[in-house]
């Protein structure tokens, strides 16, 4: 005949001492979760062992941890796929093909030239060799005498039609100019945005953690307590 010091665990159907009882509604939810995983027919008026409620909370520790272990490797891996796919703005800037007409080269290319170094130093060497081929070398037969009207001439031909050539280029560039603005733009509020996400997932992150922490924590206290009450 069983002795009324006893009592049987609803889940494992074996005997224990009555100290070692533990009702369904004193247990934590969390660890309720657990055991009705395994055994769906627990209810809160039902009761199971001390030692068999520790396994239980020891379950829900290292599932935890597992858990955190886990969804950290996936952030992690996520992150290096995003590095990796490099699909943010300024790679697809960087890509962009040159959608330039022949006119708008030819543009870029006069004003980059006439812009430059090269084309001053060459067109002093031109003026200089025209001057003086006119004053020292052909002295008598000179083909453009002083004032050097056709010098002259040359000149203002040139600067008519280098300066709408310029204009051209320099319209030209104010359009890539507001248009990088606006790719900027984009740039920086795209930026923002993942910022402001990436500090919501910190956030959600971190408060998740706490509250497990103080779950774990709470557990940790339940069982040392019970420690101390078998001990006592």
């Amino acid at each position: 005949m069983r002795s009324n010091k006893n009592f049987i665990s609803a889940i494992s159907k074996i005997e224990f001492p009555e100290n070692q009882r533990v009702f369904g509604k004193t247990i934590r939810n969390s660890i309720f979760s657990l055991i009705l995983e395994d055994y769906p027919d627990f209810s809160v008026n039902d009761s199971i062992s001390m030692s068999e409620l520790n396994i239980y909370r020891e379950k829900y520790i290292s599932k935890y941890l597992q858990t955190e272990l886990k969804s950290l490797t996936e952030l992690e891996k996520s992150m290096v796929k995003e590095v990796g796919t490099d699909s943010s703005l300024v790679a697809k800037l960087e890509d962009e093909v040159d959608t330039r007409t022949f006119g708008q080269k030819v543009a870029d290319s006069v004003a980059a030239f006439g812009g430059s170094w090269t084309f001053i130093i060459t067109f002093f060497i031109f003026i200089t060799l025209w001057i003086g081929s006119n004053v020292f070398i052909f002295t008598h037969s000179e083909f453009d005498p002083y004032p050097f009207i056709l010098l002259n001439l040359i000149l203002s031909c040139i600067a008519a039609l280098q300066a709408p050539i310029i204009m051209m280029s320099q319209n030209r560039q104010e359009e890539k100019d507001r248009e990088r603005s606006k790719k900027d733009f984009m740039i920086n509020l795209k930026s923002e945005l993942e910022i402001r996400m990436l500090h919501e997932k910190l956030d959600h992150l971190i408060m998740n953690q706490q509250q497990e922490l103080i779950e774990i924590q709470k557990v940790q206290i339940e069982m040392m307590n019970d420690i101390l009450n078998r001990i006592k």
